[in-house]
């Protein structure tokens, strides 16, 4: 194989990757991937001290785009964001930004998206602790023990 050849195949390979990343992004990986910024944000703003006493008034978050209680929780943090009782943290642009992904999450997840989400929990509070593991109801355990 020539040095040539080479390079024309390396060219096409490269040409074939490039073609296959311009896929434009479905409505499932866009939810995925704005959830990791809104999540990124949460966490600069927590550690940022310009922005630390505000986090104090935001709400506990994490979020879980299969878990069906994501669209309260994010109403209820768009309303706080909306009324937060300083000002000044309403104008701060770390605080805006979050709120505007935030807002075309929701709206992704209950407009665009509503009918392509498919939900595997309900555990509301999961989204506030970030205890994902599974619970197991008082009746569920009793059968477990009961079993063993």
């Amino acid at each position: 194989m020539s040095a040539q050849t080479r390079l024309v195949f390396f060219i096409f390979l490269l040409g074939l990757i490039w073609f296959t990343s311009c896929a434009p992004p479905t409505c499932y990986s866009r939810v995925l991937e704005l959830s990791k910024e809104i999540m990124n944000s949460l966490d600069k703003i927590h550690k940022s001290h310009r922005t630390k006493t505000c986090a104090e008034l935001l709400p506990k978050m994490f979020l879980d785009v299969h878990n069906s209680c994501i669209k309260s929780k994010l109403r209820d943090f768009l309303y706080v964001t909306e009324n937060l009782p300083s000002e000044s943290c309403q104008e701060k642009p770390r605080i805006r930004l979050l709120k505007r992904r935030v807002q075309v999450l929701y709206s992704i997840i209950n407009r665009a998206c509503h009918r392509d989400m498919v939900f595997y929990t309900d555990d509301c509070e999961a989204l506030e602790t970030g205890n994902i593991s599974p619970r197991y109801t008082e009746d569920r355990l009793e059968r477990l023990i009961e079993d063993a």
